[in-house]
């Protein structure tokens, strides 16, 4: 299945030193079943970014806790090929990963670019209002979340965390 998980540059640095990476508490997205059902139209790739969209908020979450020190604005979702078990009681997209994900399992790398990080920035300040339904801070976050995440082949992961 292919599985969305949110992640930090922190979270980037791991993955290169150890060759594996842990999902915070075990977290992914996907395009499961229940996401397929809650739209009555769409094929596999447009549900398939649902689930991505999913997991770039929740690395916006992981940045809002504030404990990425390198890139502190900067979205990071990893895409991987791995076993997880759908949780619909925790969302529709919504997956438990069943073990840490392997660098060779990993099928792409995505991460905000320089000219995102204002949005993002602005984004993590104001994700809990957006969640308590501040309209504006909605705007915020989705003008976050607009931003495309560029796209990284997992052989260039050293090059990327040693140029970033």
């Amino acid at each position: 299945m292919r599985v969305y998980i949110p992640a930090t540059f922190a979270m980037l640095k791991e993955l290169d030193a150890d060759g594996s990476i842990h999902a915070r508490s075990g977290w992914g997205f996907a395009a499961t079943p229940a996401l397929t059902e809650f739209f009555t139209s769409g094929d596999e790739e447009e549900i398939e970014a649902v689930a991505f969209d999913d997991a770039a908020l929740a690395s916006l979450r992981l940045l809002a806790i504030g404990d990425e020190p390198d890139f502190p604005h900067r979205r990071v979702v990893i895409s991987a090929d791995v076993e997880a078990v759908p949780q619909p009681e925790m969302g529709e997209s919504v997956v438990k990963l069943s073990a840490p994900v392997a660098l060779e399992d990993v099928a792409a790398i995505h991460v905000d670019i320089a000219d995102a990080e204002e949005a993002t920035k602005r984004a993590t300040e104001l994700i809990d209002a957006a969640d308590l339904g501040d309209q504006d801070a909605e705007l915020a976050v989705g003008d976050a979340q607009d931003n495309y995440l560029a796209f990284y082949d997992p052989t260039e992961l050293p090059f990327l965390v040693d140029l970033l």
